[in-house]
């Protein structure tokens, strides 16, 4: 697994009801511009406040639209092992590529825990893509351990986003399984250290520019990658200024792509526009 994956923003109309048109337009548009992966129903995609039936359609649609050309990567984690266990399994019975597995948030897992959790969830047989944020599960692993889950059977990508580089680097050098930055800050800088690629919300509003990073830097192009970096770094600054995925839907709705609304309880973005910036990068 390699490449840019977007993590998908999940559109709502004005009823607060998932709109399943806007969403297809959103796959489409990223797989056109050359995306490498579509990753709905992940932390971007809101997935705290995602019905299953929901979650079905969103799945369904990615993988409608991929039709093959770039792998799904379905989101499954749960603080439950049992949910979590039940969420692969439909992702597979979808035809879902990957299922992106956030590690256990809230109960804070010790190691033994962990290790039987995802051995539970790798029996399914979908291959998983384990997703380490300490931002949002409130446990930062030792990075040994971290690499002791990466190399489990049925694991076939880390998704590492504490946006800290001697971790990620730490976690590269002790495990041979791919290693894709979880936070666009250190998507680049990953990548030099022998990281896979990016899981990214960036790529939601320019998922040309993001593209441009990787392949640059997979080239060995250098300095063209950090040109490209350096040409969404302004973007990618104004996306964090808020809880995410908050900016990037209001960045979207100013792209005419789908309404900014957020479900509840993130609340709507009430900062200054994304206009400019999408000006400059030549979006709008």
């Amino acid at each position: 697994m390699k490449g840019v994956h977007t993590a998908m923003a999940t559109p709502f109309d004005a009823n607060g009801n998932v709109d399943k048109a806007a969403f297809e337009r959103l796959c489409a548009r990223q797989v056109e511009a050359g995306i490498h992966g579509l990753v709905p129903c992940g932390t971007t995609g809101e997935s705290p406040v995602i019905a299953p039936d929901e979650w079905n359609d969103l799945v369904g649609i990615a993988l409608s639209v991929a039709n093959g050309k770039v792998p799904v990567t379905a989101g499954v984690g749960t603080n439950n092992t049992r949910s979590t266990v039940a969420n692969c399994e439909r992702a597979l019975a979808k035809g879902a590529d990957y299922g992106l597995l956030v590690l256990p948030y809230y109960n804070k897992p010790n190691a033994s825990g962990l290790r039987l959790h995802l051995a539970a969830a790798t029996k399914v047989g979908l291959p998983l893509v384990v997703y380490h944020v300490p931002g949002r599960t409130a446990q930062r692993l030792g990075h040994e351990l971290l690499a002791e889950l990466a190399s489990m059977p049925g694991v076939a990508a880390i998704k590492e986003a504490t946006g800290d580089i001697r971790y990620g680097a730490d976690v590269l050098a002790l495990t041979r399984t791919p290693v894709l930055s979880g936070d666009d800050f250190t998507f680049l800088p990953l990548m030099t250290m022998g990281g896979a690629g990016v899981i990214s919300v960036v790529s939601n509003v320019d998922p040309a520019g993001t593209v441009a990073v990787y392949e640059h830097a997979a080239a060995g192009r250098h300095a063209e990658a950090t040109a490209a970096m350096f040409r969404i770094w302004k973007l990618t600054t104004w996306l964090f200024a808020d809880v995410s995925p908050v900016p990037c839907k209001a960045a979207l709705a100013d792209l005419g792509l789908c309404r900014p609304d957020p479900r509840l309880p993130l609340g709507p973005y009430t900062g200054p526009s994304s206009r400019p910036l999408l000006q400059e990068l030549g979006l709008v």
